[in-house]
Order: structure tokens, then C-alpha cells, then sequence
């Protein structure tokens, strides 16, 4: 890597305000607020809506719609207009 190019990195704490979760992780993002993390050092603090531990594609907790309840809703909502070919 080529020196004085490269914005600098430090510990940062983020934390996902849905699961109420933790993160500690190097970042280049600044911070105004801060908290002592558990092995007693204080590090910036920015807080997140969405990671992986809410998100529902990393938690498994998407819903799955079967794909027979999607054709029966078409059929229900446009109707069978097509004639079958012979």
C-alpha cells in the first residue's frame, strides 16, 4: 500500500439498534458518541438500523411464499383468459 493515500482506520463499535446487538470492528467512520466496551476501552460509538444479526436474509426469518399461493392469486385476481392449445 502506498503511504498518506489510505484513510485511516480504528476500532469502532456499531451498534444495531433493531437486535439490539454489538459489533466491535475497525472503520473509517467518525463518531460523536462514545461507550466502554467490555474489555474496558472506550471507542466511538455509531449506531445502525439494519445488520446481519436483524436483517431477515442472515437470520433465516424471511417469509416464504409458496409459489402455488402466488398462481392461485393471479388466477383469482386476472382470471383464466387463455384457452388451452390442443
Amino acid at each position: 500500500m502506498r503511504s498518506g493515500i489510505h484513510p485511516e482506520t480504528r476500532p469502532v463499535v456499531f451498534r444495531d439498534r433493531a437486535a439490539d446487538a454489538l459489533f466491535l470492528t475497525r472503520s473509517t467512520a467518525t463518531a460523536s458518541r462514545t461507550i466502554v466496551w467490555e474489555d474496558g476501552v472506550t471507542y466511538p460509538l455509531i449506531d445502525v438500523e439494519v445488520s446481519s444479526a436483524s436483517h431477515p436474509f442472515y437470520t433465516g426469518t424471511a417469509r416464504v411464499m409458496d409459489s402455488a399461493g402466488r398462481v392461485e392469486r393471479f388466477e383469482r385476481r386476472y382470471g383464466r383468459r387463455a384457452t388451452p392449445r390442443r
